[in-house]
């Protein structure tokens, strides 16, 4: 990262004092943090304030934080109830949705760039398959959003960020001249299995511990880091060993919620805020990343493959995988509009850029456009979409949903 340290404390600092003064007046419009964060990357990188280059030192630490991160703080928010009523409905989107958007994605990538192999398009699928939350904030956390429809967004949010990186490791063992594509898949799959069985157990050992101890075991200003200990352990015991890190930090946060239920309530803002932080400065790193690596593909096939998934790919595949649910065609419309990508997908296309893929440089361009334009795209409706589904909810049955005013990372 050509840019010098102190410097770089100063831009961070700075932006995060924006981005705060200015978080009360996007809340309830339709600009979000997320966006900005972008575009100051953008901005930065474009004016020479700095340089991310592919090999920055800390670059992928910093993403992979922030999403342990968040994927724990989506886990913490699955409500115990909904989770034994309506289990099926993530399962669905998993299973069903998940794997089609990655045909579907693949197809149409391979017929707009005829030079990438087969491999390297469903490489490509399988990085745009995971969707992000935090990109739509609005969406898992108003009460204008149906708590259903909130909680299918979020436990699919988080399983398919884990879910999907076997299927990313696969494919890039693949593009190698080495080969060993089987073996891998064998591994990938007993790690996602390790990994869930990691995060349960250690978040479960750390809720029994926590209900055991006396009542002035834990203070009340050092729960919240009690539970922050919870999803760092759990991915560093699972990546140091034989599991899946993204998985066991998902699993470990619903497993922590619904063990001890007020850990939600407990998690302290400062916890919270330490999330954002991370949240912020990656897309800060995105976005200069992509005015540094960017630049060599044509730009009709990138605005095609954007359309395809957004307005076919993810629609088609929730039609499908949510037919004969108890969802109404509005809660569907939702669904299917917010499958926003954003750190996973990040991520994994730095996975790719970092492999010997023989077209990675394209890969990762065509991954960062797609990337971008849902940042744009969900992060300028969430807002306006959550007013949308509570119009056409109380429409359909005249009860007013109650009133929350949304907060953004």
């Amino acid at each position: 990262m050509d840019v010098d340290f102190n410097l770089a404390v100063a831009l961070v600092g700075g932006l995060l004092l924006i981005t705060s003064a200015l978080s009360g007046w996007l809340q309830g419009n339709v600009l979000s943090i997320t966006v900005l964060a972008v575009a100051a990357g953008i901005g930065l990188a474009l004016t020479d304030v700095i340089i991310v280059e592919p090999e920055s030192p800390g670059l992928i630490e910093v993403v992979e934080l922030a999403l342990v991160l968040t994927l724990f703080t989506d886990g913490l928010t699955v409500e115990q109830e909904l989770l034994r009523e309506r289990w099926r409905d993530p399962v669905r989107a998993i299973a069903i949705a998940m794997p089609l958007t990655l045909v579907l994605t693949a197809l149409a990538a391979k017929l707009l760039f005829p030079e990438l192999t087969w491999i390297e398009v469903f490489l490509l699928g399988a990085v745009l398959a995971p969707t992000d939350p935090v990109v739509t904030s609005t969406v898992v956390t108003s009460a204008k959003v149906p708590p259903k429809v909130r909680h299918a967004l979020n436990l699919e949010s988080g399983l398919n960020d884990g879910l999907a990186l076997p299927f990313v490791l696969v494919l890039l063992v693949a593009t190698s001249a080495e080969g060993g594509a089987t073996a891998e898949a064998i591994n990938t799959g007993f790690e996602s299995l390790a990994g869930a069985g990691i995060g349960a157990a250690l978040a479960y050992a750390a809720g029994a511990i926590f209900l055991r101890l006396p009542t002035d075991g834990v203070s009340g200003r050092y729960e919240g880091v009690y539970a922050l200990a919870v999803p760092l352990l759990a991915y560093g015991v699972a990546e140091a060993t034989i599991g899946n890190g993204l998985i066991a930090t998902f699993v470990s946060g619903v497993v922590l919620g619904i063990r001890i239920p007020d850990v939600p309530e407990a998690f302290p803002k400062f916890n919270e805020n330490l999330g954002s932080i991370f949240q912020v400065v990656t897309f800060v790193l995105f976005g200069a990343l992509v005015v540094s690596v960017g630049g060599g593909v044509e730009a009709l096939p990138v605005i095609g493959l954007i359309v395809v998934l957004l307005l076919v790919a993810r629609p088609l595949a929730i039609a499908i995988s949510y037919a004969g649910s108890s969802f109404t065609r509005p809660e569907k419309t939702f669904i299917a509009w917010f499958g926003p990508k954003g750190v996973a997908s990040m991520l994994f296309a730095l996975f790719v850029l970092e492999s010997t893929a023989p077209d990675r440089v394209e890969l990762f361009e065509i991954i960062s456009y797609v990337i971008l334009a849902s940042i744009a795209a969900h992060g300028l409706t969430d807002t306006v979409g959550a007013r949308w589904v509570e119009r056409k909810l109380q429409a359909a049955d005249g009860a007013a949903v109650p009133d929350v005013t949304p907060t953004r990372p």
